[in-house]
């Protein structure tokens, strides 16, 4: 979304002008899901060959609990296959969820990359006043 994009740029998010200001990022407004399965183009419109060393998400709620019907593909292994194609040697997927870890989603990742892994993290919400949980997977490709 535009809108998020926008947030970095203008410093709304904590680290959102920094980021913005490396330039080994770039913030891309597209359809991911689109993106991620078409295996034969980047995500970088400006450079169609290019893999990544990291892709780190925040799409859906979990990878259970999706805002839209079509995202559930991208949840797959066939799904993640393709994400996985996106990325270099040793590359790095981060997706952040919602509440806590869905240990079959972990053992999907499982399957898919060399490794997978499950930080259930516990923080303080401005939002609720009061404490939430979310978790942050990480999956690595072979070197």
């Amino acid at each position: 979304l535009k809108g998020v994009i926008d947030w970095h740029q203008n410093g709304l998010v904590p680290l959102g002008k920094t980021l913005t200001k490396d330039s080994r990022c770039r913030l891309v407004n597209a359809d991911f899901f689109a993106l991620s399965h078409d295996v034969s183009k980047s995500f970088d419109p400006e450079y169609p060959s290019n893999k990544h060393d990291a892709i780190l998400l925040d799409i859906d709620h979990t990878p259970t609990r999706v805002l839209h019907q079509t995202n559930t593909h991208f949840y797959t292994e066939e799904g993640l296959g393709e994400l996985a194609l996106h990325l270099n040697p040793g590359g790095v997927f981060g997706l952040w969820a919602d509440g806590f870890s869905e240990d079959s989603f972990t053992t999907l990742l499982g399957k898919v990359f060399k490794s997978a892994e499950s930080h259930t993290i516990t923080f303080d919400n401005p939002l609720t006043g009061s404490s939430s949980e979310g978790t942050v997977y990480l999956a690595q490709v072979s070197l």
